[in-house]
C-alpha cells in the first residue's frame, strides 16, 4: 500500500504526517520518544474503507511548533498537543474520527477526550495507561532530561531500548532494534525535553475511564514492562464499552514487534465499527 508524506501550516504548527488508504479516518498517534514512522507496519495494511493518518507530534519527526503563550512556566502540556490534534483535525476538515494512542500518544488520546469527546467515534488505547506519574516516576523522568541535556538523545535510546522492546525482539530482531534506536537518535533534543516535561506534568485520567461513551479497544504487548498487562486489564474493566487484546510475545511498542496481532486486533475493532 502507498505511503503518502504530506505536510502543511496550520495556526498551531507545521505539521507533517504520513496517511495511506480511504475512508474513514483513523488517527494514529506515536509514543515516546518515536515519530509517525513507528506507525508504517499499520499504514502499510490499512484495512479497506479506512484512512490512516499518522502525524508526527510536536517537535517530532518534520512537525514543528509555533511557540505558544502559556500561563507560568515554558513547559509543554498534555493540553497542547491534544489541541494541537484538534486543530490538525480542523485543517483536514475532519469532524471526528477513531483515535489510537500508543504510549504517550494515549496520554494525548486521554486529553482529546476530555477536550473534545464529540469528536470520537472510537478510541485504541495501545501500552499506555491513565495514571499520571508517582513522585518516583517524576523523580525518574527529571533524571532523563538531565542525562538528555548531557549526552544527547542517543543517551535515551540507550536507557529506553531495553524498556522499549521484549527479550524476544531484543535478541531476535536486530533490524528492528536498530530501526528504533534510528528513530530515537535522530530525535530533536527540545522536542524530547519538552514531551519529558509534559508527561511529568500529566493529568490523572483514571475518573474519566467510565465516562467514555464510544467503543474502546485496549492493546497491551504480554511482555510489557512499562504499562503491563495487570494494567491494561484494570484499565479495560472500568471502560464500559471496551475490549482487550494481548499482543503475544511483544513489549511496550507492540504494533511494531507483532504488526500481524496488532494489525488483527485493530483491523477486526475497526470492521465491527463499519
Amino acid at each position: 500500500m502507498t505511503i503518502r508524506a504530506r505536510q502543511m501550516e496550520t495556526a498551531r504548527c507545521r505539521m507533517a504526517w504520513l496517511e495511506s488508504g480511504a475512508g474513514w479516518p483513523v488517527l494514529l498517534l506515536h509514543g515516546f520518544p518515536l515519530r509517525a514512522d513507528m506507525w508504517r507496519p499499520q499504514l502499510d495494511h490499512a484495512p479497506q474503507g479506512w484512512r490512516f493518518i499518522a502525524p508526527d507530534l510536536r517537535g517530532f519527526g518534520a512537525t514543528r511548533a509555533r511557540p505558544l503563550p502559556r500561563d507560568g512556566g515554558s513547559e509543554a502540556t498534555m493540553a497542547e498537543y491534544a489541541a494541537d490534534i484538534g486543530d490538525f483535525m480542523d485543517h483536514l476538515e475532519l469532524d471526528d474520527a477513531i483515535v489510537a494512542g500508543l504510549s504517550m500518544g494515549g496520554y494525548i488520546a486521554f486529553e482529546m477526550y476530555r477536550q473534545a469527546p464529540a469528536r470520537f467515534n472510537g478510541l485504541v488505547l495501545a501500552d499506555t495507561r491513565p495514571q499520571a506519574d508517582t513522585p518516583a516516576g517524576r523523580e525518574g523522568r527529571a533524571a532523563m532530561r538531565a542525562l538528555l541535556a548531557r549526552e544527547g538523545p542517543s543517551a535515551i535510546a540507550g536507557q529506553m531500548l531495553p524498556k522499549l522492546l521484549s527479550q524476544r525482539t531484543r535478541t531476535g530482531d536486530e533490524p528492528l532494534v536498530a530501526r528504533v534506536r534510528r528513530m530515537i537518535d535522530e530525535a530533536d533534543p527540545a522536542g524530547l525535553d519538552a514531551a519529558i516535561a509534559a508527561m511529568m506534568t500529566r493529568p490523572d485520567s483514571t475518573a474519566d475511564l467510565p465516562h467514555i461513551a464510544c467503543a474502546t479497544l485496549v492493546v497491551v504487548g504480554e511482555d510489557d514492562e512499562i504499562t503491563p498487562v495487570a494494567d491494561a486489564q484494570a484499565m479495560q474493566a472500568v471502560i464500559p464499552r471496551s475490549a482487550l487484546a494481548i499482543v503475544p510475545g511483544a513489549g511496550h511498542l507492540s504494533n511494531l514487534e507483532r504488526p500481524d496481532w496488532f494489525n488483527k486486533a485493530l483491523g477486526d475493532f475497526l470492521l465491527a465499527r463499519m
